[in-house]
């Protein structure tokens, strides 16, 4: 028995991921919501005689377990990149970076700060604020405006411990 599609052909959204009439939904594929309605429509209009095969049962369940699967490691992946952006930008304070602006025109600068309120991180370079995927180049900054290296604290450990004298 195959399954039909055609009501994908319908101006109803497909599924029931809440999604808002401004985006564009995609009416040539199955989510989980729709595949199970058309699973139960299929077993509950099945000829009696002759029933559904049980190994086309196991298949389709096995087909929409391996889907939401690959839903999931999606998200995992978009998530994973999303995060490699934002550590990536993070890193390039203090490094001189090399990009190409509206106009063409090659521009150079050291990263002042990093944000992350858009889908593609931004750092600020001066007064301009570049996106991460405009990058083209990194460098160490210049000898005039490396930033001052962090330094660790002092410690004073006495040379001999014995030579130190209680004091009441």
């Amino acid at each position: 028995m195959s399954i039909d599609t055609s009501y994908a052909q319908s101006s109803a959204p497909v599924g029931g991921s809440g999604s808002s009439g401004s985006e564009p939904v995609d009416r040539t594929s199955l989510d989980k919501q729709a595949f199970l309605k058309l699973l139960v429509a299929q077993m509950r209009y099945q000829d009696p005689t002759s029933p559904m095969d049980t190994s086309q049962l196991m298949a389709q369940t096995t087909q929409l377990n391996t889907m939401e699967r690959l839903v999931e490691l999606s998200d995992t992946q978009r998530e994973s990149f999303a995060l490699q952006m934002r550590s990536s930008a993070a890193a390039l304070v203090g490094r001189e970076v090399t990009w190409k602006d509206s106009e063409t025109t090659t521009r150079t600068g050291v990263v002042t700060a990093v944000s992350y309120a858009g889908a593609v991180p931004t750092v600020r370079v001066g007064d301009t604020d570049v996106p991460l995927d405009a990058i083209g180049a990194v460098t160490a900054p210049s000898s005039g405006t490396t930033p001052p290296a962090a330094t660790p604290p002092a410690t004073t450990v006495p040379a001999d411990p014995s030579a130190t004298t209680p004091t009441a």
